[in-house]
């Protein structure tokens, strides 16, 4: 038996190489859904959450299931910082939607980062744009 067979590639964290498997996609996925819905139509009782439109743009599960990352974004705002408190003291809550909704064995703690995707992506096309760029990428 080769060395290969007998050992599955990990990484640092202890996860396989490949990726999350189909079903950490699905289930993300569907939790992801489950978040939107409940933060377009809850109101919650935390006055910092009055008035505030978050957008969840990705949540990745652990292998195990019962941890979930969710990337949150404030609608039309860059201040999403502000509000990460408030939504760790809402994760109870939003981990009890979960529940109602979703047929898991176990519901996953959920844990908020902000999404600077966004962010990254107009810096990078502020870059491209800028002249010094442009007289590199110049063919004459």
């Amino acid at each position: 038996m080769s060395d290969r067979s007998k050992y599955s590639v990990k990484d640092v964290g202890g996860s396989s190489t490949h990726g999350p498997s189909t079903r950490q996609l699905r289930v993300a996925e569907e939790v992801r859904r489950v978040l939107a819905d409940v933060f377009a139509r809850t109101e919650f009782r935390d006055p910092e959450l009055l008035d505030v439109r978050i957008t969840v743009t990705e949540v990745r599960i652990a292998p195990d299931f019962r941890h979930a990352t969710a990337f949150v974004a404030r609608l039309g705002r860059s201040d999403i910082e502000v509000v990460l408190p408030a939504l760790k003291r809402v994760a109870p809550f939003l981990r009890t939607a979960l529940s109602k909704k979703l047929r898991l064995r176990t519901v996953p703690e959920i844990h908020f980062q902000p999404d600077t995707a966004l962010d990254h992506a107009m810096d990078l096309e502020r870059i491209l744009r800028s002249p010094e760029v442009k007289r590199d990428l110049d063919p004459s």
